[in-house]
């Protein structure tokens, strides 16, 4: 077998990425465009990688590995290891091979090397390579050879391409699918959509055949792992959420075991709120994650959270029963009674999008300490939001029910605020702009709320009001919200750092 070295681009830089990483703003946080936004340096080069050398050192590999199992009891966790010993065999034999040709490797192209290798093995090819950079945010892949990566802070680049042919990149997805976890995925003529959690918690919806040209878009997870005291500005490398006001009243009201509905639009940073929400939960405490791909759980094996029962819904195949519905489909709501049995306070559902949020209000009424993420797009608009998706449960249910059904369950709805200025050479904004007390229902049937913090001088939340219906519940475990009093007369917050924007002064007169 005959390698050939692996070859760089002469200018250093990897083919075919462009980069648009826009400008930081300015230190004063003020708009300022004297002329065109100057260009932003590259992204670091990377190392090329030959693909046609990947394969044939996976073909080795599987050899071996094959050769390894013959004849042998073995579990997962030793093929693990096997694996990994004889992936690292395989690429140092190749990488002695070309140093003695002349040619030298440096090392991070031969660790970039053995994970792709690794990776082609399992079915996930060169997506792995985006997988392990943390620097990416967000990933579409739009056809096999066009790759739109998204990066923290709103820089874009384009990357090479992931596959060969479309019908490889659908390959690729397939064999994701196939090790989706314990509930079975598929991406098939009969199911031409995919929505699933990868190795390494990122989160992955596809779609092919009723699309164009196959597609897919990839969310990653960076913060699996997530506290209050982190988002309220604790760790440099994420945003300032919340401010400590806000973070000693969320803590105090998981400890008062109240329901949280926490709101926003895609992207907005839900999934990390509602997970430094459940890092309160006291670690020998048994509760129900309802999930329709797990991406809450922050990890596999040594969470403190021992007795979380963590469930996933599963899709149906073949052919539609008497109700409509997909033979062996387990959805949510069918969740939501199991888990009422299962002896726990708190069902946390990753996020109510359809008939589920029904038998979610319901759950919220007999329990404490219950959470969901919703998608909304304004503050004022999530009853309704809730209204719509519980008209969707059946016939039966109206619009005064709906209402009445939320008023009783909910206790605070958390929303969440982005606001993306990367299109003007910004960045991405994410923070929690309101927390609404949910009183009951009013005059009309209508949904009553207070707001406890509301926007301040630069969109991010400061005290409003002092709760009314929540507060003995509070003081029950010895936060007294009349220390927000000071606060709320001076219309100010404590956040720990400046919001730097582009916008100049906002429009309600406060400075940026």
């Amino acid at each position: 077998m005959r390698f050939e070295p692996v070859s760089h681009d002469p200018r250093g830089q990897q083919p075919g990425v462009v980069s648009t990483v826009p400008p930081l703003a300015p230190p004063n946080g003020r708009h300022h465009v004297p002329g065109p936004l100057p260009a932003a340096p590259p992204p670091p080069p990377r190392p090329r990688i030959d693909f046609a050398v990947v394969r044939e050192l996976r073909r080795e590999l599987s050899e071996r590995l094959t050769h390894w199992q013959r004849g042998r009891e073995f579990d997962a966790d030793a093929e693990e290891v096997e694996r990994a010993r004889l992936a690292v065999t395989v690429v140092s034999a190749y990488a002695d091979s070309v140093r003695r040709s002349g040619t030298p490797m440096a090392a991070d192209e031969e660790r970039l090397l053995l994970d792709q290798v690794t990776a082609e093995l399992v079915g996930l090819g060169r997506l792995q390579t985006l997988l392990v950079d943390d620097s990416i945010e967000e990933v579409h892949i739009l056809g096999c050879d066009q790759v739109r990566i998204t990066r923290h802070g709103g820089g874009v680049d384009w990357a090479e391409p992931i596959a060969e042919t479309d019908d490889e990149l659908v390959e690729i997805l397939q064999a994701a699918a196939r090790r989706a976890g314990a509930t079975e995925r598929s991406l098939s003529t009969s199911k031409p959509t995919l929505d699933l959690q990868l190795p390494d918690g990122s989160r992955l919806a596809a779609v092919f055949l009723v699309s164009h040209r196959p597609y897919a878009v990839i969310r990653k997870h960076n913060t699996l792992a997530v506290s209050l005291e982190d988002i309220a500005g604790g760790r440099p490398d994420l945003d300032e959420m919340i401010d400590p006001l806000l973070r000693d009243f969320l803590r105090a009201s998981m400890r008062a075991g109240l329901n949280i509905m926490v709101a926003g639009l895609a992207g907005a940073g839900k999934t990390t709120v509602i997970r430094a929400l459940m890092d309160e939960i006291p670690a020998d405490e048994p509760y129900v994650l309802l999930e329709e791909s797990r991406e809450l759980l922050p990890a596999r094996r040594g969470h403190k959270h021992r007795a979380v029962m963590s469930f996933e819904s599963r899709e149906g195949h073949g052919e539609r029963g008497a109700d409509g519905r997909p033979a062996g489909e387990v959805s949510i709501a069918d969740l939501i009674p199991v888990s009422l049995r299962m002896g726990v306070l708190r069902i946390i559902v990753g996020e109510v999008r359809s008939r589920e949020i029904v038998p979610m209000l319901q759950a919220m009424t007999t329990s404490r300490g219950s959470m969901c993420t919703i998608h909304a797009r304004t503050p004022s608009g999530v009853s309704e939001r809730i209204i719509e998706l519980a008209l969707s449960h059946g016939r039966e249910m109206t619009v005064d029910q709906a209402r009445r059904m939320a008023g009783n369950a909910l206790d605070l709805i958390v929303y969440v605020t982005v606001e993306d200025e990367t299109a003007i050479g910004g960045r991405k904004h994410r923070f929690v702009s309101h927390v609404e007390e949910v009183i009951g229902v009013g005059e009309g049937n209508r949904i009553t709320t207070t707001t406890v913090f509301g926007p301040g001088p630069d969109g991010r939340a400061v005290p409003r009001h002092l709760p009314e219906r929540i507060r003995e519940q509070l003081l029950r475990v010895g936060y007294d919200a009349r220390l927000l009093t000071r606060f709320v007369e001076a219309g100010v917050g404590a956040w720990r750092r400046p919001r730097h924007t582009r916008l100049g002064a906002r429009p309600n007169g406060g400075p940026a």
